[in-house]
């Protein structure tokens, strides 16, 4: 019968929304002895292998007109035909059930099939797991060959798709797990009771045991006083062990374990035994990039951090400086027992290079070392006992900061230094260079004080400044305004390059490095002296003329 419309616009509608890997629904219309012909409503009917179709006996399990559920493989394979698979859609009908029974508790049937090392092979439908030999019976048995081959019921202990692992327990299915049990077993268990367990599962947090029809959970902080990272670098699945009851929550059913609790608390001997200051010689346990783990006693690890490997490196590498197994000597440094950190030191175990430094040399000492490395900032140089010191760039001349070039140093090449000062305890060490000669700007000022009238030459001039040399490494600064009482509009109208001048110097800038000039205060203060000169001069030429008068006239009075 032909289609209609509305028919093939649904089919082509529900053709474009399915996608291989998914699970429908197909009509079995033939079935022949190599395959079972399939339609799906797709573009094809799909011819899937009768194997897929036979139970473990061999015979076929459907007939024409069933329904059953495939997964689509490809929608249109090479030559135009629908593959799909029915052993991978009851595999995946196989495994959502058992990842669900390890959520509820729901009971599985499964074939016992060949023993193997540890326990035996289990096929569940049409998928295999492990049956560990612990978890065969509710008390140990010897002979298990009676069960090979059988059908049994099963608890799924674990069902991880990710690395194909199933785990069941047919000793779990034995015993039950109905409330009835569960709160049966609670009533009989007490905080502190030590009781055996068989260990069903581990994850990333802990570790499930089976008390015996009721689980109870070991986290990972409380099975070794040894920081581990996952419960399987101690424990093992279907592993018999003993644990300590640590709480029972009867509401929610929950019981929570510890192995480490069967054991004495390593700390207690710690805070006993160690004390801040103390050294001792400790195994590196562990390396990571910022630091080494150090086991001080069993269970007890402490870390020495980067900054405490070397006085001269802040730094290093521990990858490259140690390897796992080492013995070293360590001071203990902190120890934080609510947090349960130790931190340890190497360094303090080896001479100070600083302290040394600082006990054999003195500030304003003359030193000699190789130049290590060259900054924006300045020049570090290597010194006694491989610690470096730093010569600040306003160190290294007396000129401005801005004006000293550093290209004239080489990295290698011996220098001597001056030493400023020494900070041990903040392993700093300052040098100078200008220092080993005496700073000739405050040599000139000690000979040219303010109001001194001095001569220069004209290194650089602009409209409102000119530089003026007054010395080797000694400049002046006239500005516009200090020319004259008269205005100027440009300086380079009257100064010019190498002219000599004469100022007066009006004041200094020891930041910049530079003395004020003045060549209108000299100018003023010279007419001031001219003109005290001239008063000075006339005063005197009256009081001689006056005194010559009046000798005069007494004199021809007395003649008379």
């Amino acid at each position: 019968m032909e289609q209609t419309f509305e028919e093939l616009f649904e089919s082509s509608q529900y053709n474009q929304n399915i996608k291989p890997g998914q699970i429908i629904e197909a009509n079995v219309i033939n079935i022949t002895p190599d395959h079972a012909v399939l339609s799906a409503g797709l573009k094809s009917e799909s011819f899937v292998n009768i194997n897929q179709f036979k139970n473990p006996d061999g015979e076929i399990e459907v007939s024409i007109g069933d329904k059953v559920k495939v997964v689509i493989e490809e929608i249109e394979d090479g030559e135009g035909q629908t593959r799909l698979s029915r052993q991978k859609a009851k595999n995946e009908a196989t495994w959502s059930k058992l990842i669900s029974a390890t959520e509820t508790g729901d009971i599985v049937t499964g074939l016992i099939q060949n023993r193997i090392k540890g326990g035996f092979m289990v096929l569940i439908d049409d998928v295999t797991a492990f049956l560990p030999g612990s978890l065969v019976d509710i008390r140990p048995v010897r002979e298990t060959q009676y069960l090979e081959g059988t059908s049994s019921e099963f608890k799924v202990v674990k069902a991880d798709k990710s690395s194909n692992n199933i785990v069941v327990s047919r000793k779990a299915a034995l015993l039950g797990d109905s409330e009835e049990n569960r709160g049966e077993m609670l009533s009989k268990l007490n905080e502190g009771d030590v009781v055996e367990g068989i260990i069903k599962n581990l994850t990333d947090y802990g570790a499930f045991i089976d008390l015996g029809g009721l689980d109870g959970l070991l986290h990972i902080t409380d099975i070794s006083w040894k920081k581990i990272k996952h419960p399987s670098e101690r424990l093992n699945i279907a592993e018999k062990i003993q644990v300590k009851i640590i709480s029972i929550d009867n509401e929610k059913g929950r019981v929570s374990l510890g192995l480490k609790q069967l054991e004495d608390d390593p700390w207690e001997d710690l805070i006993k035994n160690y004390e801040i200051g103390m050294k001792a010689a400790c195994t590196i346990s562990n390396i990571t990039d910022y630091g080494l783990f150090m086991e001080i006693d069993d269970g007890i690890e402490g870390l020495v951090h980067v900054s405490e490997v070397d006085w001269t490196n802040n730094n290093p590498n521990p990858h490259k400086i140690a390897n796992v197994g080492d013995q070293v000597e360590v001071m203990i440094l902190g120890i934080d027992k609510d947090k349960r950190r130790v931190s340890l030191g190497i360094k303090q175990c080896l001479p100070n290079p600083w302290t040394d430094f600082s006990e054999t040399h003195n500030e304003n000492e003359k030193i000699t070392g190789k130049i290590k490395s060259i900054t924006d900032f300045g020049i570090f140089v290597e010194l006694d006992g491989g610690i470096d010191g730093l010569v600040h760039i306003s160190d290294v001349s007396w000129e401005n900061d801005e004006n000293i070039d550093l290209s004239a140093y080489k990295k290698s090449d011996e220098i001597e230094t001056m030493i400023l000062s020494i900070d041990s305890n903040k392993q700093r060490i300052s040098l100078g260079i200008k220092q080993l000669d005496s700073d000739p700007f405050q040599e000139y000022l000690a000979k040219n004080p303010k109001n001194t009238t001095v001569k220069g030459t004209i290194s650089e001039v602009d409209e409102r400044n000119a530089l003026i040399s007054l010395a080797d490494k000694v400049n002046g600064l006239l500005n516009i305004s200090e020319v004259s009482r008269d205005k100027v509009e440009d300086m380079r109208s009257s100064f010019r390059p190498n002219d000599e001048i004469e100022a007066k110097i009006v004041g200094y800038d020891k930041k910049n490095r530079t003395i004020k000039l003045s060549i209108k205060a000299k100018e003023e203060t010279e007419e001031k002296e001219a003109l005290e000169t001239y008063k000075k001069d006339e005063k005197e030429s009256i009081s001689k003329t006056t005194l010559g008068d009046l000798l005069k006239s007494k004199f021809v009075k007395d003649k008379d």
